[in-house]
């Protein structure tokens, strides 16, 4: 692809807030969390206002964590991680790779993808899975090894008994898993194809049932509403209900515009997910949100937002579908771009006990910006309650400089959160102080 020419590029600029103007950055709009956000007016335009992150080395910096806690890097140098799965003996496998690469329709597509990539790591993406040991549990995880290689955009992961799922930008496949194992005894075997026309939205989202019966899969739109024709959204914006023997899939809720991440609440077998809603409505609408899936539920996209906010955008209307759109269940700010979710243990301790961890990448579209930052949102009889509490921040510097943005979050039942950081290509580790 040729880069945009200067002009262009100058153009687009007009409407970007320089990086590093504001030291109070990364804070959330107007009453836009909770289980019942304001949604303010609409805002269109041309194109949206920018704030592109502005990428520079941690150096001897750290991310910050809440007073009683410690973060360390276990992991540096990696090749885009995305998410990662702490296996039963401790070792930790990390996905890393970089997928997409949809056509460019109009020269805003091809300006804004640009602009977008400054703020994005340069490293290419791995396709691979690495897998990490700490042997002695002193919290250093001294052994790092390839577990498989020549995957395709590897994002979701999931372990039932001794088979390890992944989750290509194409296919869900499978490896034979032994517990101890550093690499994949041989290739994957396909479990089924996902769609993978343009990939637009490229990440599949990945977990089990409790069961272990069946896998849900997250699969994101190919635009931001339609604008590729409904031709390019078959299958897409939805979760699919795989059977993890078979592969035989069907809908399992639709109307996701992007369903990044998903898990199982410990206890039940409630399937939640984190969505990324749609562009160009605005700074603070509609919300990216955290939600309960409900089996043949309909979440809105492209019709409607946060319930039954009818997008006037889309066309044709379908009134019918908009009455049926079910408003999610906490709204967790515009934009902020939620790309990881993991239910916390009690061993987190205090009152990061009992909720939910998000990673949230960032806000691009947006003067402002916006997550950068895990959040935790408190629980309270199996669901959310209170306002969400900032766990893992200062990805964003007071100097406006990005030096992280974390993507997907694990649990480990011992008492650690990991984070998959795929700007600085890092995977931090936060534990309770001992």
């Amino acid at each position: 692809m040729k880069r945009p020419t200067l002009w262009a590029v100058a153009g687009f600029s007009v409407l970007l807030v320089a990086c590093g103007n504001d030291a109070n950055l990364a804070q959330e709009g107007p009453a836009n969390v909770g289980p019942a956000p304001v949604l303010p007016e609409r805002q269109r335009g041309l194109l949206p206002s920018m704030t592109i992150a502005n990428p520079a080395q941690w150096g001897d910096q750290r991310p910050t964590v809440p007073r009683g806690y410690a973060i360390a890097a276990i992991a540096t140098d990696l090749r885009i991680p995305r998410h990662s799965l702490v296996l039963p003996n401790g070792d930790i496998l990390v996905a890393e790779g970089k997928g997409g690469g949809a056509p460019k329709l109009t020269p805003k597509d091809v300006i804004a993808g640009y602009i977008k990539a400054q703020g994005n790591s340069s490293v290419k993406g791995g396709d691979r899975l690495t897998l990490l040991r700490d042997g002695d549990s002193d919290g250093t995880y001294e052994s790092r090894t390839v577990f498989a290689d020549n995957l395709n955009a590897p994002y979701g992961l999931a372990l039932i008994g001794n088979q390890l799922y992944v989750a290509n930008q194409d296919a869900l496949v499978r490896f034979e898993y032994t517990e101890g194992q550093t690499q994949a005894s041989g290739p994957p075997v396909k479990v089924t194809d996902l769609p993978s026309q343009i990939n637009h939205h490229w990440t599949k989202s990945l977990t089990a049932s409790a069961d272990g019966r069946f896998l849900y899969v997250g699969i994101g739109s190919n635009s931001n509403i339609t604008e590729r024709g409904m031709a390019a959204e078959v299958d897409r914006a939805m979760v699919w209900q795989v059977d993890a023997q078979t592969g035989a899939h069907k809908p399992y809720a639709t109307g996701l515009r992007n369903p990044t991440a998903l898990a199982i609440q410990p206890g039940t077998d409630r399937l939640w997910a984190v969505v990324n809603e749609r562009d160009e409505l605005g700074p603070d609408v509609p919300p990216d949100y955290l939600t309960s899936v409900r089996e043949g539920g309909f979440y809105g996209w492209p019709y409607s937002y946060w319930g039954q906010n009818v997008d006037q955008r889309v066309r044709p209307q379908d009134p019918q579908k908009v009455a049926a759109a079910i408003a999610p269940d906490y709204a967790l700010g515009s934009h902020v771009a939620a790309l990881g979710v993991a239910f916390s243990t009690p061993a987190m301790g205090g009152e990061f006990a009992d909720g939910v961890f998000v990673g949230e990448h960032g806000s691009w579209n947006r003067e402002q910006p916006v997550g950068y930052k895990v959040v935790f949102v408190p629980f309270r009889d199996g669901r959310p309650a209170g306002a969400p509490v900032d766990f893992v921040s200062g990805f964003i510097g007071t100097d406006g400089k990005t030096r992280g943005r974390p993507v997907g979050v694990s649990v480990d039942p011992r008492g650690a959160l990991i984070v998959a950081d795929d700007l600085s290509n890092t995977l931090w580790r936060v534990t309770p102080a001992r």
